[in-house]
């Protein structure tokens, strides 16, 4: 069991706290950001070998991809889930984070890697808990973060070696404060029986302003490091992604509200109203802000909001993996579960695209890449499929 249907109130406040906590971030020294091996050699703009880059938060950096799906299972290899399994009970996290383990984690399945050959080198500098003064340039108010100089500055060698050709950007939830939404909205259902919808709307609407402001600073950030790079603004494309909902709504839910099954078995602790508020108010209110820094910065906007459409934790078109139900693309939830025990991993990863959602999120990637650099396109999925039948639609 993963959850606490016996456990008191002052014992359950103290798990669901954890959401809240430096582990759960929504959702990097530059030799270890080159992700695909990529080369140490000097270069002007267009002489190095090609780049794809991904920077920003841990929607980007591939938080959560360790798992291939959620399983009630807490020891082995979890019916096939964790790819961090070593033998026996042991499992090594760097076999999917790297030297990232516990931190950045940056996955072997991160999006800008899982996007496949758009470039011949894949550099990952996004960075888990990130906020968008850690992509500021230190000169223009950046801030380094778990060690790591401000991702912009980080940028500027990448450019100076690599013939950077697209830059990918996830930034603002953490300025928002999505893990704090999160953990409020499972307080109140595993304590104080009331909604979050309300205060947490209220919250985001006092603060939505200032983080998109600074999302476009960010944008100016990344531009200003080009154009010092000697890169000419046409000569590479920025793709500016909003998030996918990890929850699904209310009515998509296979597990009922009225009891703890919610918690104990899916790992979703949320009320419907407030499933429905989080899948159809407030990431749409995020991506349709998004969107608009994109236009008013120039740049392309790449809509994730219904990417994980019936794949979300506890979705009724997913299954949880188990002895009989083995792990796939086709039939698992593309999201990290709520383990607020800790019996797997880290409470970090809750709430973020897993493995498989990573798969399609590059995927995703790969198919803006090749429309028009300022064009403005929404990633959807296949009902029944894996990440080659994701698809574009026009934003709305």
């Amino acid at each position: 069991m993963i959850g606490f249907r016996n456990a008191s109130k002052d014992r359950a406040r103290r798990r669901v706290r954890r959401l809240g906590g430096a582990g759960m971030v929504l959702p990097l020294a530059v030799g270890a950001l080159l992700a695909a091996g990529a080369g140490t050699s000097a270069a002007s703009p267009g002489a190095g070998p090609t780049a794809v880059v991904s920077m920003g938060d841990s929607y980007i950096s591939g938080e959560a991809g360790r798992w291939k799906g959620n399983s009630l299972t807490n020891t082995g290899n979890r019916n096939g889930t964790d790819r961090a399994w070593v033998s026996g009970n042991t499992y090594d996290p760097a076999k999917v984070y790297g030297t990232t383990a516990g931190g950045c984690h940056r996955s072997d399945s991160a999006e800008v890697i899982s996007a496949g050959p758009i470039a011949e080198k894949a550099v990952n500098l996004a960075c888990s808990g990130a906020t968008s003064e850690n992509v500021f340039r230190a000169s223009n108010g950046g801030v380094a973060f778990k060690g790591e100089a401000p991702q912009a500055d980080q940028l500027a060698a990448v450019a100076a070696s690599h013939n950077v050709k697209v830059i990918a950007l996830s930034i603002g939830g953490n300025d928002l404060g999505f893990a704090d939404i999160i953990k409020e909205c499972a307080y109140d259902f595993v304590i104080w029986n009331s909604y979050c919808y309300d205060d947490q709307q209220y919250g985001v609407d006092q603060k939505i302003d200032a983080v998109m402001a600074n999302v476009g600073k960010s944008v100016d950030e990344v531009r200003a490091v080009m154009r010092g790079a000697g890169y000419a603004d046409a000569s590479y494309r920025i793709v500016l992604q909003s998030y996918p909902s990890p929850i699904p709504r209310g009515t998509e839910n296979r597990y009922t509200q009225s009891d703890w099954s919610r918690l104990n078995t899916g790992g979703c602790p949320f009320w419907n109203r407030d499933s429905d508020w989080a899948r159809d108010s407030l990431v749409p209110q995020i991506a349709g802000r998004l969107k608009g820094v994109a236009a008013a910065k120039g740049v392309q906007f790449l809509d994730l909001r219904d990417m994980m459409q019936g794949r979300e934790v506890c979705a009724k078109a997913s299954k949880q993996v188990s002895s009989t139900v083995p792990a796939s693309a086709q039939t698992s939830e593309w999201a990290r579960w709520i383990d607020n025990n800790e019996t797997q991993g880290l409470i970090q990863e809750s709430m973020h695209p897993n493995h498989f959602g990573q798969l399609a999120a590059g995927r995703c990637l790969s198919l803006a890449v090749a429309q028009p650099a300022a064009s403005a396109v929404s990633c959807k999925n296949t009902a029944g499929g894996d990440q080659t039948g994701m698809f574009l639609t026009s934003a709305p």
